[in-house]
């Protein structure tokens, strides 16, 4: 079979997803356009260079809807004969685009693709795009559906994490992502700049250094009434899970991923594609994995998804030099910490998004990227990515430099 190497991997900053944020002004289809001419100019490509793009997205409604990916194409500097098919895996999009161009790859369907993913959420709702799993009475009570926010809560109920817990996590997030950007270790992150090439931002303006314990502490539950008042879904948590007395909610804004704007885009060959247009491989994809899970506690895929690539990879936990976990909620990564007893020391070494923020359909790519920016800084060799999925997801890329 043929390898999948990743020849190189850009992307915006995160900016802030509310109308006040910096990226508010640029659409999504134009961040995305900003990605793949980031990848055309670096990498010197020219002509039909790729097979397909291969672009994640969520809300596929309004300005990212009709087949963004298409759009975007078009919109870049790209030739016009390379065509764009738009993917949807909630939050695990952008992964799941390079995780498909990978496999294409290997299959021999095309010599190269770019994949990866975006979403701009301070115009275009989180939600906006409606769907059956929340809005159809029937397959809500059928699958016992809860928001997400009540699902991080339920998690951190089931498996044992405390308020203290989660706003720790939380406050270590932010100091390394503080000290990340400082240092200057986000290589793939380019500059946003506007239709006259004046710059709008450099980089993820959602960080914020100053946050501690005591401000975290502050701050209310943000899914409590949701939980007990409103529709009151801890009772359908608790119909569903009897064992747990009651729901322990202990996430708020400030431990939970942010609402953000971003791209991110991977160019992803076989070794013969590098060797015709002479680029060299930064790292082989080695393995690629995706599976179903609980649909009501939503957020644990990133473990049976670890746990299925490190079986079909022939590896061990304790191989992984590297893990980008992404930090959806604080409850989500402590419990994969805790599922595998690993190492904070290396998982999430950069921050995560409750620092720099969740823009849905990049995330997956963002997280390969600087996953891959620091297996070269540190001169470590295998990286693992992995993310959980609304509705009841996982999905996990392992890469390996070269």
């Amino acid at each position: 079979m043929t390898e999948a190497f990743i020849y190189d991997a850009v992307r915006t900053p995160r900016g802030k997803g509310k109308k006040d944020g910096t990226l508010h002004e640029v659409s999504a289809v134009r961040l995305s356009a900003l990605a793949l001419n980031q990848l055309k100019s670096r990498n010197n490509l020219e002509g039909h260079a790729v097979e397909d793009v291969i672009w994640g997205n969520v809300t596929q409604i309004g300005e990212q809807g009709a087949c963004l990916a298409r759009s975007a194409v078009l919109y870049s500097d790209l030739d016009e004969r390379i065509p764009g098919v738009s993917v949807n895996r909630f939050c695990a999009s952008g992964l799941e685009a390079v995780n498909l161009a990978a496999n294409q790859v290997k299959g021999g369907a095309g010599e190269a693709y770019i994949a990866g993913g975006v979403e701009s959420m301070s115009r275009v709702p989180m939600g906006s795009d409606g769907g059956a799993i929340a809005a159809d009475p029937t397959l809500a009570m059928k699958s016992y559906f809860v928001p997400q926010g009540i699902s991080s809560d339920i998690i951190a109920t089931e498996f044992g994490f405390s308020r203290d817990e989660c706003d720790a996590f939380a406050v270590e997030s932010q100091k390394r992502a503080a000290a990340a950007q400082k240092a200057g270790r986000f290589k793939s992150v380019f500059e946003v700049r506007d239709q006259n090439g004046l710059g709008i931002l450099d980089h993820d303006e959602m960080v914020r250094e100053a946050t501690d314990m005591q401000s975290l502490g502050a701050l209310k539950p943000s899914f409590k009434d949701m939980g007990e008042v409103m529709p009151g879904f801890d009772a359908i948590a608790l119909m569903k899970y009897p064992h747990l007395e009651r729901i322990n909610h202990v996430h708020h804004a400030g431990n939970s991923s942010g609402i953000a704007d971003g791209a991110a885009a991977v160019l992803i060959g076989s070794k013969a594609y590098g060797e015709k247009h002479g680029l060299k491989p930064r790292a082989r994809i080695r393995a690629t994995s995706k599976v179903g899970t609980d649909p009501t506690i939503m957020l644990t895929g990133p473990v049976p998804a670890t746990e299925r690539i490190l079986k079909t990879s022939g590896l061990k936990i304790s191989d992984i030099d590297l893990f980008e976990v992404n930090e959806a909620f604080a409850s989500v990564v402590l419990r994969f910490m805790q599922a595998f007893d690993a190492d904070h020391a290396k998982i999430n070494v950069n921050g995560g998004a409750i620092a720099m923020g969740h823009p849905l359909g990049a995330t997956g790519a963002i997280i390969l990227a600087t996953l891959l920016d620091e297996l070269e800084r540190a001169d470590k060799e295998i990286g693992l990515a992995t993310l959980c999925i609304g509705s009841g997801m996982g999905a996990a890329t392992i890469i390996e430099r070269v």
